[in-house]
């Protein structure tokens, strides 16, 4: 099982105050989540092929990313649909 102390050090790096009795809940825990890992340490995996996410064989599933023509009478409908507008852009709030 994991020690207090050990507890109390991973506590103080992540910036978590833990209560002792928290610190108890914690050491139990994540002593499971640890010996789950030993468990997983058994498993033969000589024959299982390695991927860089679980889900790669079924493809992408975002649309690719065109540009749709529209007439300059439905751009110039959008664009006075607008809140807010500079010539023929519309403005938006900063993301970044």
């Amino acid at each position: 099982m994991i020690s207090k102390e050990e507890v109390k050090h991973i506590a103080k790096l992540a910036r978590l105050g833990l209560t002792p009795k928290e610190i108890e809940k914690m050491q139990k825990d994540l002593s499971l989540v640890l010996d789950y890992f030993n468990l997983l340490k058994d498993i033969d995996v000589s024959r299982v092929e390695p991927t860089s996410h679980s889900i790669s064989r079924l493809g992408s599933f975002l649309r690719e990313d065109k540009a749709i023509k529209r007439s300059p009478k439905e751009v110039q409908k959008l664009i006075e649909a607008a809140p807010e507008k500079e010539g023929r852009y519309i403005r938006v709030k900063e993301i970044l």
